[in-house]
């Protein structure tokens, strides 16, 4: 099977999707778990997920089923208002600035936490009082270009 003729970009790897849910990586030529399609997200490994008969791309499908998953267990990352609040914004019909601010808020989480990665790394090494007087501005300056870009400041008129 070649890549290419699925629309697939190169580099990005092919998993496909049985009818009788079971899941089969190209790459390794294996089938695999949800909690491996997990693990592949963990560490940044780009993956498409094929339905194997029509050739459709249910990656969405596949990552809400792993999200049903780990919601399920003891430590859930949602809140049941999170939960409710998502089902909301469905039944309305602008909810595209919603899908952009959860996108901008998770882009800036991600940002926060490999900034206090790095600046953690670098306090060990260096000067602590700089490290966090470095990380609080390029926060404070992100988050300002986020609300901005969200209320409109932005934007022209």
């Amino acid at each position: 099977m070649s890549e290419e003729q699925n629309g697939v970009e190169e580099g990005v790897r092919v998993i496909k999707k049985y009818p009788n849910r079971r899941i089969y990586d190209t790459h390794t030529s294996k089938y695999i778990k949800i909690d491996d399609i997990r693990e592949m997200i963990v560490e940044g490994i780009p993956f498409v997920v094929l339905d194997s008969k029509s050739g459709d791309d249910v990656t969405r499908s596949v990552l809400l089923q792993l999200i049903i998953e780990q919601e399920s267990e003891t430590n859930p990352l949602f809140t049941t208002e999170n939960l409710k609040t998502f089902i909301r914004y469905y039944g309305q019909v602008p909810h595209k600035p919603f899908s952009e601010f959860m996108d901008q808020s998770l882009s800036f989480f991600k940002h926060q936490q490999e900034q206090f990665s790095d600046s953690f790394s670098d306090m060990m090494q260096n000067n602590p009082m700089k490290a966090f007087t470095e990380m609080s501005k390029k926060n404070m300056e992100m988050w300002q270009k986020m609300s901005d870009g969200y209320f409109g400041k932005d934007k022209k008129k």
